[in-house]
């Protein structure tokens, strides 16, 4: 049972970070009411804006012995509503808490607050030679702290791997107000249970992230980039899992539809050679140190790409033909969002099986009526569904696309996937839970929560 914040709860807030850090009127409190996910809005009564662990414990601790509920909030860029404040209560942002506190040059190291940009510090440690590989399609407005809790992801997780795979070590705020370390410092973990990892991916439910110990890699010196162009969907998907039969291992490998395109051509007013029979594209990366190597690798891919029936390939080496091409793919889901009444759902299925889950996608549109464009980052099988109205009644949309969105995710789990790749569950995706979770792995989770957070305040609501 949660409580509201009463005036003597507010005082105490007061005495930790003042007055000049609290919001609480309604026209400061709508920046916080919402974040990328629909229409949906839910006000905090206060929002606090701390700027050390220690004020995020105090806060905490105020509000576990007075239960009243807190939402962690990054940059507000999620799309499964992580960072509504659904319960009203106590929303600590984090966008005082951004500063990049030591680069180890040494150890390829970094430690940093929740609320860096994450764009910034790819941009920041790139400077030093070193490359930090986990690049959102919001990277130039979203929190290291949003992506850990997220356990996000990007083009590049194809060959770098997720957030998971760069987090040594997290600075905690648990929800009893301690403050705990995870982990080590270490490329290597082996001493007991992995805490840092458990809190990787868990929506804020768990704890606060206060700074993070994130590990770099030596930054490649070349990459090339390739549009491929094909006839149909289904065609390009097939593409992909040859390619890494081929034993070519791309930086990133990203698919689009003709129709995103377009409207980013649209939205944009950008100008691109679109012929009628290009129905779908791949955009491919590769990286390395020897540019002989990467042309060699371009070679091989291309071969792939001819035997999978390519209509056309375009090679861009010059930075400007590179950055154009990756507009396409990076704003495809903003021009989209300004074209139509949309929802967005994040699926992921084993890469080799793209092909049936995109030819699935499109029939279950065509029973229940609506569109869809899809796009992600389809080297590793993630692949992001825009589902736009079409030809549903504003009666259908409310209240049939859900069973339409579920026959989606019970296509991707007999593929062998599942219903979230990168975007996390948070409130609009609890419901659909129980369509890859027993009861008991469910308990199992609940379980995990209820150790952490006995008194359920911290983002309660969300996951299951």
């Amino acid at each position: 049972m949660h409580n509201h914040i009463t005036s003597d709860i507010l005082d105490l807030f007061k005495q930790v970070i003042g007055e000049s850090r609290l919001i609480y009127t309604v026209e400061e409190l709508d920046t916080y009411a919402h974040d990328e996910t629909e229409d949906l809005r839910f006000y905090p009564e206060v929002v606090a804006l701390p700027e050390t662990p220690e004020e995020i414990a105090a806060l905490i601790k105020i509000c576990n012995n007075h239960q009243v509920p807190v939402t962690p909030r990054g940059a507000g860029t999620g799309l499964s509503g992580g960072s509504l404040a659904i319960n009203g209560g106590l929303m600590i942002a984090m966008q005082r808490m951004n500063k990049i506190i030591e680069i180890d040059e040494r150890n390829l190291q970094a430690i940093v607050e929740p609320g860096v940009i994450t764009e910034t510090f790819i941009n920041t440690v790139a400077e030093k030679g070193f490359l930090y590989p986990v690049d959102p399609a919001s990277k130039g407005s979203c929190f290291i702290g949003g992506n850990i809790s997220h356990g996000s992801g990007g083009p590049r997780v194809v060959k770098y791997g997720t957030i998971r795979e760069y987090v040594l070590n997290l600075q905690v705020v648990l929800p009893n107000g301690e403050i705990i370390w995870t982990g080590a410092n270490t490329l290597k973990y082996a001493a007991g249970y992995n805490l840092t990892q458990l809190f990787i991916g868990s929506e804020g439910t768990l704890g606060i992230v206060c700074k993070a110990v994130l590990k770099l890699i030596p930054k490649p010196s070349q990459d090339i980039l390739l549009l491929a162009s094909f006839a149909s969907n289904e065609e390009a998907c097939e593409a992909v899992g040859a390619i890494f039969r081929q034993g070519i291992v791309p930086s990133a490998l990203e698919f689009m539809e003709r129709r995103g395109v377009e409207w980013v051509m649209e939205h944009d007013q950008i100008q691109f050679d679109l012929q009628d029979n290009m129905q779908a594209f791949l955009l491919i990366e590769v990286d390395g140190n020897s540019m002989d190597e990467l042309l060699t690798q371009c070679e091989q891919v291309n071969i792939v790409l001819e035997e999978n029936n390519c209509i056309d390939v375009l090679l861009a080496d010059a930075a400007s033909q590179k950055e154009s091409l990756w507009h396409l793919r990076r704003t495809m889901a903003v021009s989209i969002k300004s074209n139509s009444i949309y929802k967005e759902e994040d699926t992921v299925v084993p890469r080799a099986t793209l092909p049936a889950l995109i030819k699935g996608i499109k029939e279950i549109g065509a029973v229940y009526g609506f569109e869809s464009v899809c796009y992600g980052h389809a080297g590793d099988g993630n692949l992001h569904v825009n589902i736009l109205k079409g030809r549903m009644t504003d009666e259908d949309w409310k209240h049939k696309l859900k069973e339409g969105i579920k026959e989606i995710f019970e296509l991707t789990i007999h593929l062998g996937g599942t219903i979230s790749g990168e975007h996390g569950i948070g409130l609009v995706q609890r419901e659909y839970m129980p369509l890859k979770y027993s009861e008991l792995h469910l308990n199992l989770m609940r379980g995990i929560k209820k150790v952490f957070d006995p008194n359920n305040i911290l983002n309660a609501g969300k996951i299951f």
